[in-house]
Order: structure tokens, then sequence, then C-alpha cells
């Protein structure tokens, strides 16, 4: 019997063995096979088996402005080329927020009223960053003055105020700074808009984990990441911008990239409520109204006297998607660039007369020096 229980023993110990043997050489190649077979976010590109209706849309159905560009290069930009492709977009005219100062914007104006004097039109750029000059107000107010008479028609504001502009003493420039109060006033006395955008995406400022859904963006871009240790918050910010609107209701704003509240309508409803001043635009944040089209229809409905089209960066083929979402009812479909929406699109099917005050009359009403025989429906 001792024997026979001897070789029991021997026999299950060789039977775990060969159990533990497999069992190991079974998760080894499975890990080995999950290795080679892994694939990054931004590799995965499936194609959907969804058989939908797709429409191509390459031209507006209305001529369009676009009150949210740059073009850097504006003092030397080949506009006859630069027409030529707005012309195939139907836009009708371009504003080009980076208009700089001194001889970079009049070289810029320069060469608008040579070759193309009635499809463009240039914002100023002032140094937030001279806020400690003795002089800084009155010059400011000088050099506003001066770039309306030539032709300027706004104030472009860029992120780094509020975020990373720095006064002498190497503080924070407050957006709502009291030493900025002369440069919004001279803009309503002068009846130009200030087109401003404060702050980011609040995604920015959360935590860089598999929560966050500007993850990607992050990862590509680190840069955009906003510790908080060493940041205003986004509500500082937004509070800041928001305390500019109020203190200075002679003066029009409008709220770039939805006031970054595209994510959240019913507040920028509010907001919009809260501040007749205050116009906004959908530069950069179609993502947000794509994924929500029920919502963000109803909100152009709403607010439609109050919303501007712009694009920001200037590429042709991403326009077919600003069309497609505003002005179609197709579903599923792609946004243009996967680190700003991993999700899908789906189109709006504005009303012609909500396309065409978003596309170019609500912009008219805004800038009355644009040729507005460009704009023949």
């Amino acid at each position: 019997m001792r024997k026979f229980f001897s070789q029991l023993l021997t026999l299950l110990k060789f039977a775990f063995a060969i159990l533990f043997i497999g069992g190991l050489s079974y998760y080894v190649v499975d890990k080995i096979q999950e290795k080679n077979n892994l694939m990054d976010i931004e590799e995965y590109s499936p194609k959907s088996t969804l058989v939908i209706k797709e429409t191509s849309v390459k031209r507006a159905k209305y001529p369009f402005i676009d009150v949210h560009n740059h073009q850097f290069d504006m003092p030397i930009k080949d506009l006859n080329q630069l027409v030529i492709e707005m012309d195939s977009l139907n836009m009708g005219f371009m504003i080009n927020l980076s208009g700089y100062r001194g001889l970079y914007l009049r070289k810029s104006l320069k060469n608008i009223q040579e070759n193309a004097p009635n499809r463009f039109g240039l914002f100023l750029n002032v140094d937030f960053e001279a806020i400690d000059d003795t002089d800084f107000a009155p010059s400011q107010v000088a050099l506003i003055d001066s770039a309306v008479a030539a032709g300027v028609m706004g104030l472009k504001v860029y992120k780094s105020l509020g975020l990373s502009s720095r006064d002498s003493s190497g503080n924070r420039i407050a957006v709502n700074d009291p030493r900025l109060d002369p440069i919004w006033k001279a803009c309503g006395d002068n009846n130009i808009p200030v087109l401003i955008h404060s702050g980011e995406p609040a995604s920015f400022w959360h935590p860089k984990d598999k929560f966050n859904e500007r993850w990607l963006e992050l990862r590509q871009k680190p840069r955009r990441y906003r510790d908080p240790a060493s940041n205003p918050s986004f509500e500082e910010i937004l509070a800041e911008q928001h305390d500019v609107f109020r203190k200075h209701p002679n003066t029009l704003f409008i709220n770039a990239h939805l006031g970054w509240m595209g994510n959240d309508l019913d507040r920028l409803g509010t907001h919009l409520d809260t501040f007749p001043n205050v116009m906004t635009e959908i530069g950069a944040v179609l993502a947000e109204l794509g994924r929500q089209p029920k919502r963000a229809r109803q909100f152009f409905v709403d607010y439609q006297d109050r919303i501007l089209f712009g694009k920001d960066s200037y590429k042709v083929s991403e326009y077919y998607t600003y069309f497609r979402v505003l002005e179609t009812n197709d579903e599923y479909f792609d946004y243009y660039r996967k680190r700003h929406a991993h999700w899908k699109m789906y189109g709006l099917n504005l009303p012609d007369s909500i396309l065409q005050k978003l596309y170019y009359k609500n912009a008219l009403e805004l800038f009355p020096s644009i040729d507005k025989t460009l704009f023949k429906p």
C-alpha cells in the first residue's frame, strides 16, 4: 500500500509539473502575442461597417466670413493664390487675427490694400508685457487709434494674457488687470471688437490619466498641460475674462472658441444672456458641437444672432468637416484630427436662415466696412 501511494504521489507531481509548465508556456506565449499585437490608440483607425449616407461638402452653401484665421506671413503672402483657395470654399472674406503691430502691421495692410482690398481684414495685437512702461496706457491707446485709422478692424488677444504673460516684476498679468482698462475702453471708443482667447479646455488642468478625454492631445502636445500647482485654475481665468466683459459694457467682445464652454452649452447660453456685449465663434471647437447635435442645433436656434463662423488654423480640407457638420444631417463621421476628437461627428442640419446668419449676416453687422456685394446668396 505504501508503494502504491508513493507511485501515486510521483504521478501527481509529474502531472502537476506538466500542468504548470503547460500553463506557464501558455501564459508566456499569450503575453508575447499580446505584446506583438499591441496597438497604440493613435494607430487604431477602425473602418465603420455602418451603411449610412455620406455627404461630401467641399463648398459652403452660402458665402461666408471667417472671423478667426491666422496668416502669419501676411506681409509677404501671395494673396492672389489665397483668394483662389477661398473662392473654392465660397469664403467671401477672411480676417487675419495675426496683424501684430509696427512694420509688420504696415506691410500686411499694404499687401492687402494693393492686392485684395475687399477680401481680407486685419486685427491688431498689442504687447501686454510692456504694462509697466510709464507711457503704457497712452501709447497703447494711440496705437489702437492709429491702427483703426489705417484700416485695422479689431484687436486680437492671445491666450498668453492670463496664462504666461508677465509684468516687469515677473508677476502673472491677470486678464482683468486694471492697468489694461484703457485698452478695452479704446476699442469701444473706436467701435472695434476685441476677439479674446482666454484659457484652454478645462481638461488641460485635469490629471493626465485614463479618465481625461483630452489624454491623447496632452500626450502629443505635453506643453498644453496646465499643472494646477503652477497655473491659475480654469475657473479663475474665465472669471477674470468675464470681469472684463462686465466692466466694459460699451466694448464688444468676441469670446473665442465658444469661450471654452462648448461642452456645457447651458452655461454658454447663460453667459451670453448675462453679457449682451459678447458674441462667440466656433473656431477649433467644432468637435464639441458635432458630438451633441440635438443640443447644439437648439443652441444655434436660440442664439442665432450671437454666433460667428471661425476656423482658426488654415487648411482647405478641414473646412469640409465644418460644412458637413453645419449643413447636413449625416451621422457618425470622423473629425479631421484625432487628438481633438476621437469621438464621431453628427450633422446639425441647420436651417438656411441660421446658416446665413452664421456664415455672413452676423459678421456684416459687426464689420460694416466689408463689401456686402460679396454675400448675395
